[in-house]
């Protein structure tokens, strides 16, 4: 059974409860433990819950479905009613809008955009700091570039090279 020894009992000063020789605990864990969860307001005054994924700590908002092989970077946010699937990868600085799809296997690079209700197929590629605009759906396999824009509504398929194939 483990010995629990109080720091006035040790003689120390430094804060610590001690708990075996080998295991520090600081007295006060609960001022240093993380939130698994983070408030925002959004711009009509309403407050949305993100958690922190699993897997790379970026923010997931009540009502968002991620999958728990997926990838959420710090620093990307996924909206409400949003969907990232299986092995897909969300960069840091990426922002995944409501109703949004990320296909199985899909990369949404650094700073990218992906907009509400638009679908990126699986396997598919965003570029960094790309948008992909309102109900957009770019097909399974294609690879957008850096710095590209995706108009709304646009329906997009590419080879892996990125040059745009015939509708």
């Amino acid at each position: 059974m483990a010995r629990y020894q109080d720091e006035h009992s040790a003689g120390n000063n430094d804060g610590l409860l001690v708990v075996d020789p080998y295991v520090r605990l600081l007295r006060h864990w609960k001022d240093t433990v993380g939130k698994n969860y983070i408030d925002i307001e959004d711009d009509q005054g309403g407050v949305l819950r993100y958690r922190k994924h699993a897997n790379g700590r970026g923010l997931v908002a009540h009502g968002a479905k991620v999958a728990a092989t997926a990838r959420v970077e710090a620093g990307a946010y996924i909206e409400p009613r949003a969907r990232v699937l299986d092995g897909a990868r969300i960069a840091t600085g990426a922002w995944i809008e409501p109703g949004a799809i990320i296909g199985a296997g899909a990369i949404i690079d650094a700073g990218a955009h992906v907009g509400p209700e638009a679908a990126v197929g699986a396997k598919a590629k965003i570029g960094v700091r790309s948008q992909v605009g309102k109900g957009a759906q770019i097909a399974g396999g294609s690879l957008i570039g850096d710095d590209e824009k995706i108009g709304d509504g646009q329906r997009i398929a590419t080879d892996r090279r990125g040059f745009h194939l015939a509708a």
